[in-house]
């Protein structure tokens, strides 16, 4: 009987530090997540500022402002592949947390702090598909704003002057008007991404 005890609580034990482990992981992931987002977003500015720039120059050489343009649509194309590798990851490996800590709750015998702990656990995975939907749309957003980019770029790549500009106005302004609706869900993952770092804290109710 006391071998069968201790093997329980060994048992009990370990489920509650493997389940430790995999929150201390998610949630690690997830403020890699933030920071990662805050970058993209930041990246994305960069970008504009250095395309409102170039469009904006009114005299002197277009080229050192198309140079620096170039350079920020090509960070700007690897923070979207980025937001699309965590869109993955997120449908995969992160769900596999879920599964884990759900087979520990399952395992609870007492039926009064296992529905709390049903209850936790419903909660952070609800903050958790919110934050990977918010991530879907800005991936998907992504898509207009970055062809906007690039044709600017392939446009202007042997016409870098007051008329190849001149040409690439009206392109100009649909990039900034897409940027709106990257920016808007980038935003939206990002406070979905607070949301959730909340309920993953220890003080979380």
């Amino acid at each position: 009987m006391k071998s069968k005890i201790l093997m329980t609580f060994g048992l009990a034990t370990l489920l509650a530090s493997a389940t430790q482990a995999s929150q201390d992981q998610l949630a690690r992931s997830l403020k890699d997540a933030q920071v990662e987002t805050t970058r993209t977003s930041d990246q994305l500015k960069a970008t504009l500022v250095a395309l409102n720039d170039l469009t904006a120059q009114k005299q002197g050489d277009l080229r050192p402002a198309y140079n620096t343009y170039c350079a920020e649509v090509a960070k700007t194309e690897s923070a979207a592949a980025w937001t699309r590798t965590r869109v993955q990851w997120m449908a995969s490996d992160g769900r596999k947390y879920f599964q884990d800590w759900q087979a520990t709750v399952n395992g609870i015998a007492n039926e009064s702090l296992r529905k709390k702990a049903q209850k936790r656990l419903d909660t952070v995975r609800k903050s958790y598909d919110k934050v990977e939907a918010s991530l879907q749309l800005a991936a998907e957003k992504f898509r207009p704003f970055l062809s906007d980019l690039a044709d600017i770029q392939k446009a202007l790549a042997t016409d870098v002057t007051a008329g190849g500009v001149k040409a690439i106005k009206s392109t100009v302004r649909s990039a900034n008007w897409n940027h709106q609706y990257v920016h808007k869900a980038i935003q939206s993952a990002l406070k979905e991404m607070g949301r959730m770092e909340k309920a993953l804290s220890p003080e979380a109710k």
